[in-house]
């Protein structure tokens, strides 16, 4: 491609994050491309994803602007109206009530599946160039932009370049940007189960000396039960142990786990575990290459956050690109750059190692935090300006 034809922007990852971004700035007016390495499968109603996302608030506004949000949330997003935290080891629950923070819902349970379809098929409508099958091969830095390399095919040349494709970013490596990373020992397991009493619309969440275990609300199963999707976080070999336990078995141990809340549990989909840690560049833009989503940030998963932080990402970052159009100036320049990344690398590793000591605090039987978690939870709980602020901060409104 010629500089003649310079793009304005080329996101590298197909994932959810890269195709917000690529949506939203072409509705900003620019020229986007899109690379990835593969297209996704077709999402069916059929195969739920075993992927889900406890979506909020000011990201279902962010795709709600490029016009995508009504038809993920009328295909499968079930809304959820409360939240309910405790911990085994005793104490008040925290609680979070949609009527209480004067709102419809306070969030949404989407699949993952589900959220990268509609994304993608709104992409050429959008006007973005989708190169797929593509794959970046090196980056030549310009004064006025960046040259990709394609491992095949022509080269693009843009004035951006965004690194959206995961957290083992190819083009964060190309660029030259290191992170930091802490293994957790820990696995997540997820799995689909259907609970023998309602979820009433309900995200639960209890600690657990091991880690948190959270069941998610869904729709409802072909055979009207109420189904959940579970996030159990356990030491490596816990985890692998309850993947190799026979269905009835395994959810026999998550009935007791969960402490027969909603009744017994029966497992009504695989089971599947990944390992869970902590990442974040060192740097979120090296000259007009940018990181965003899991490219710049991986966090532990008990708050439900990590797409919601890269679509925060993508938001703060197309405010950048508007309020320069606005003001009839560059929105490539360094100061502006560096600007969103200083904000974004900021306001993430605080969410981050939040999260972090949060599990550290709630994953341990030790003796003295046994004793200041439960009455911390209660005192959260029984301050409502204080709750307030919390679910304010996770719904980013």
């Amino acid at each position: 491609m010629s500089r003649r034809g310079r793009l304005d922007a080329v996101v590298v990852g197909g994932g959810v994050v890269g195709c917000a971004a690529a949506l939203a700035l072409a509705r900003a007016g620019l020229d986007v491309a899109l690379l990835e390495a593969k297209a996704p499968p077709a999402w069916t109603p059929e195969r739920r994803d075993l992927r889900v996302y406890a979506f909020a608030p000011d990201n279902a506004a962010l795709l709600d602007s490029f016009g995508t949000w009504s038809s993920i949330r009328d295909a499968r997003a079930q809304p959820y109206r409360r939240m309910h935290v405790w911990d085994a080891a005793g104490g008040d629950a925290l609680a979070f009530d949609a009527d209480t923070l004067a709102r419809p819902e306070l969030g949404w349970i989407v699949e993952h599946g589900l959220l990268v379809d509609r994304l993608w098929h709104a992409l050429p409508r959008a006007g973005v160039r989708v190169h797929a099958p593509a794959r970046a091969e090196a980056l030549e830095p310009h004064d006025d932009g960046v040259r990709i390399r394609l491992h095949e095919g022509p080269s693009l040349d843009a004035r951006l370049v965004l690194a959206a494709d995961g957290a083992e970013s190819a083009v964060r490596a190309l660029a030259g940007i290191d992170v930091q990373r802490r293994d957790y020992a820990q696995k997540g397991v997820v799995a689909y189960v259907a609970s023998e009493r309602s979820h009433e619309d309900t995200a639960w969440q209890r600690f657990l000396p091991t880690g948190p275990l959270a069941l998610l609300p869904c729709a409802p199963d072909d055979d009207g039960a109420p189904l959940g999707s579970i996030v159990w976080t356990l030491p490596d070999d816990e985890a692998d142990r309850m993947l190799a336990l026979s269905p009835d078995d395994f959810a026999r141990e998550l009935t007791r786990a969960f402490e027969g809340r909603l009744g017994a549990m029966t497992l009504r989909s695989d089971r599947a575990a990944f390992p869970l840690r902590r990442q974040l560049a060192n740097d979120y833009a090296r000259g007009r290459v940018l990181l965003l989503g899991d490219a710049a940030h991986v966090v532990h998963p008990l708050a439900g956050q990590g797409v919601n932080l890269g679509l925060r990402d993508v938001a703060a970052l197309v405010a950048m690109v508007t309020d320069a159009q606005a003001r009839h100036a560059d929105f490539t320049s360094p100061q502006r750059i560096a600007r969103w990344a200083r904000t974004r690398r900021s306001e993430n590793a605080a969410s981050a190692h939040a999260f972090g000591a949060i599990n550290a605090l709630f994953s341990n039987d030790a003796m003295a935090t046994t004793l200041l978690r439960g009455p911390l939870l209660g005192l959260a709980g029984k301050l409502p300006p204080l709750a307030h602020a919390l679910w304010r901060h996770a719904a980013g409104v």
